[in-house]
């Protein structure tokens, strides 16, 4: 039973985070995930789908190469998971990277080759 001028929690109503939001947690976490970001290249980039409590998440992304390519697109899955959890109160069953660019490292320096 309810006291005088106190709502129970069922009956408080309910948060909704919009879709753009947790977009934007993810990107942020994305680009925490990785030690930099190329010469040249643009920040990350994310898509969600929220579905209730939990949203489904994809990551595009620029690296520079030659790197270990597995293992930044795992530490920027780890990364956005935890992030959005934390921040936003939601599961995470699936985050895809999806590498937009590689980055040559020195290609600025090179000039053009013939």
């Amino acid at each position: 039973m309810a006291m005088a001028g106190r709502i129970e929690p069922a009956e408080r109503g309910a948060t909704r985070i919009a879709d753009r939001v947790v977009a934007k947690i993810a990107a942020q976490a994305a680009r925490e995930a990785l030690d930099e970001i190329p010469e040249g290249g643009a920040p990350p980039r994310a898509t969600v789908v929220v579905h209730q409590e939990s949203a489904r998440v994809r990551v595009s992304v620029e690296l520079g190469y030659p790197g270990d390519l597995g293992g930044q697109c795992r530490a920027v899955r780890r990364q956005v998971a935890e992030r959005v959890r934390a921040l936003a109160g939601m599961e995470v069953p699936e985050v895809a990277v999806q590498i937009e660019r590689l980055h040559a490292a020195g290609a600025a320096d090179r000039g053009r080759i013939r």
